[in-house]
C-alpha cells in the first residue's frame, strides 16, 4: 500500500497542509484535489461573498464524487487557529471568511457549500426571496421553460429577479429584497405565485409537497425558504458528473434553454471574467405591496 502524499502551500501568509493532491475527486473529468483547490481559489471572491454572514453546511466526499458522502455542519476537528467558528443552537459553524479557510475545507473534500437563508446579523428578516423549482424527473428538459414562466409572472408583478442553476437538476429564482418582511410573509407570496402557476399550467407545475404525489411535475418549493434552512450557495461546485457549478443566469439565457450543466469548474472562471456576478445587477426591493395585494384579494 502506497503511503499518503502530503505537502504544504502558503496562502495569504497562512501555511496550509494538502493531503493526497493527486486524488481524483471527479474521476470522469480528471479533476484531482490539486485542480479542485486551484479552481476553488479562482471562485473564492464570489463564493465567499455569498457565504459571508450565513451559517455554512458543507457536503464532504472523502473518496470523490463516486464515493460515500456526509453533511458537515459542525466545524471539523482539529481545526487550525486561523479557522473561526460561530456557535448557533449547539452547532459550531465554520465562518467562511477567507481563502485559507475555503482551501482548508477543500482539502477535506468539502465539494459542496450550502448557506443558510437567514443572515447571522439579522436572522428574522431575509435579504432575498427564493423560489426553488425542483423537478420530479432526474432529467427535466422543461426546466428552463418553467423558469421562464416564473420569471414572466414576477416581471408582470413588478418584481426583478435573477435565475440561478442549482448545479443539479433545478433552478432557483432569487429576488433581492429590503429586510422589511419576515420569512412567513414571504412564504405567503410564494404560495400565491406557486398556486397561480399550478392552476394556469397544471401539466407543468405543482405545489404538492410529497414527491410521490407529484408525478412528472415541477415542484414550486416556496416552503423551503425558511429560517435555518439552506440553499446551495451561488458558485458552489456540485458533486455530480461534469463538475457543474451553481450559476446565476441572464433571463435571455433561460429563454434560449441553456443547460444546467453548461457551467462547470473548468469554465466558470471565463464566465465570471466576462459577466461578473449577475446577482449584483438586481437592486433590493420591497415586496410589501405584493403582500398587501394578496391580503386584500383574499378578503
Amino acid at each position: 500500500m502506497s503511503r499518503a502524499v502530503k505537502g504544504t502551500i502558503t496562502v495569504e501568509g497562512v501555511e496550509l497542509s494538502v493531503s493526497n493532491p493527486g486524488k481524483l475527486l471527479w474521476p470522469e473529468q480528471g479533476i484531482t484535489k490539486a485542480i479542485f483547490l486551484q479552481r476553488l481559489a479562482l471562485l473564492s471572491p464570489w463564493l465567499i461573498k455569498h457565504c459571508t454572514d450565513r451559517h455554512l453546511t458543507t457536503i464532504r466526499f472523502p473518496d470523490g464524487v463516486n464515493g460515500k458522502s456526509f453533511y458537515q455542519k459542525n466545524c471539523p476537528s482539529p481545526a487550525p487557529e486561523f479557522v473561526q467558528t460561530r456557535k448557533h443552537e449547539n452547532t459550531e459553524y465554520v465562518v467562511l471568511n477567507s481563502l485559507p479557510v475555503l482551501l482548508w475545507l477543500g482539502n477535506l473534500a468539502c465539494l459542496e457549500y450550502h448557506a443558510s437563508f437567514d443572515r447571522i446579523s439579522n436572522p428574522l428578516q431575509p435579504t432575498e426571496w427564493v423560489l426553488d423549482l425542483d423537478p420530479s424527473l432526474e432529467e427535466e428538459p422543461r426546466i428552463m421553460e418553467a423558469a421562464s414562466l416564473v420569471g414572466d409572472l414576477l416581471e408582470s408583478l413588478g418584481i426583478q429577479s435573477t435565475p440561478k442553476t442549482s448545479g443539479a437538476t433545478g433552478v432557483q429564482i432569487i429576488t433581492p429584497i429590503l429586510p422589511d418582511l419576515m420569512f412567513d410573509e414571504l412564504r405567503k407570496i410564494g404560495e400565491f405565485v406557486g398556486s397561480y402557476l399550478s392552476d394556469k399550467h397544471p401539466g407543468l407545475f405543482t405545489v404538492e409537497r410529497l414527491k410521490k404525489n407529484r408525478g412528472e411535475l415541477i415542484y414550486i418549493d416556496y416552503l423551503q425558504h425558511y429560517q435555518g434552512k439552506t440553499i446551495v450557495a451561488p458558485y458552489s461546485p456540485r458533486a455530480r458528473a461534469g463538475a457543474p457549478v451553481s450559476t446565476p443566469l441572464h433571463w435571455s439565457e433561460v429563454r434560449r434553454n441553456v443547460s444546467i450543466t453548461d457551467f462547470n469548474l473548468m469554465n466558470i472562471e471565463t464566465r465570471l471574467q466576462q459577466e461578473g456576478d449577475l446577482l449584483d445587477l438586481v437592486p433590493a426591493q420591497s415586496l410589501r405591496p405584493i403582500l398587501n395585494f394578496i391580503g386584500s384579494s383574499r378578503r
